[in-house]
């Protein structure tokens, strides 16, 4: 029984690529790829699309692909009708808090105003808190939103800090860690249960296997 697998597009994708390389599938066409965005497995009887984070998460959800990989943070943001299965444990970052160094952004007293890409994590964290948030939805440069005085500090995913720095903004708390997790639709683990199991524990070996080298 053949299965359809979404990755996402970009690092992870280049990333997860690698991993169903070391484990033997046939992912010689997604390596020269050009501008096509489906392809088959030479080796087995795995179709592969590639989309956008979010796009992965729909894809799933109406058993369009029986299996995806996607950021943990995409998770946290959309929605949950699927299972989450594995942590791949790439594509390694981080939720932040950040601010600049003279707002004492985490004792302020009183309505606060948050920039960020992603309301649902940044509305979950402060309400936690117990703090007046009010949530500004910014699609381009969050970290702009601070320096204009458009926001009091910004939750977003950080990898090296390295553009915060160059904006003079400081961390000030990790909300939570983030990295590639494999999902499932919730009918295909039915119907296809044994063929979805092999590609995990195929998955899970290459994690444990990649654990064991960096040790």
């Amino acid at each position: 029984m053949s299965l359809s697998i979404a990755l996402t597009k970009g690092r992870l994708e280049k990333k997860t690529v690698a991993m169903l390389e070391e484990c033997g599938y046939g992912i010689e066409n997604l390596k020269d790829k050009g501008r096509a965005l489906v392809f088959e497995d030479t080796k087995k009887d795995i179709r592969y699309f590639l989309v956008k984070s979010n796009d992965c998460l729909t894809y799933v959800e109406h058993g369009v692909a029986d299996l995806g990989v996607v950021g943990k943070d995409t998770i946290l943001e959309g929605g949950k009708e699927y299972y989450e299965m594995l942590d791949l444990e790439i594509g390694k970052c981080k939720f932040i808090v950040a601010s600049l160094p003279d707002i004492d952004l985490l004792n302020k007293v009183g309505h606060i105003k948050i920039g960020t890409k992603y309301p649902n994590v940044a509305k979950a964290y402060f309400n936690a808190k117990g703090m007046d948030v009010e949530i500004i939805k910014i699609d381009g440069s969050v970290e702009l939103s601070p320096i204009l005085g458009l926001c009091d500090g910004i939750v977003d995913i950080m990898e090296t800090g390295t553009t915060l720095k160059e904006n003079g903004l400081v961390v000030l708390d990790d909300v939570c860690p983030i990295s590639a997790r494999v999902i499932v639709n919730k009918a295909s683990f039915k119907l296809k249960r044994q063929e979805v199991m092999d590609v995990l524990k195929d998955l899970e070996r290459m994690v444990k296997q990649n654990a064991a080298a960096h040790q």
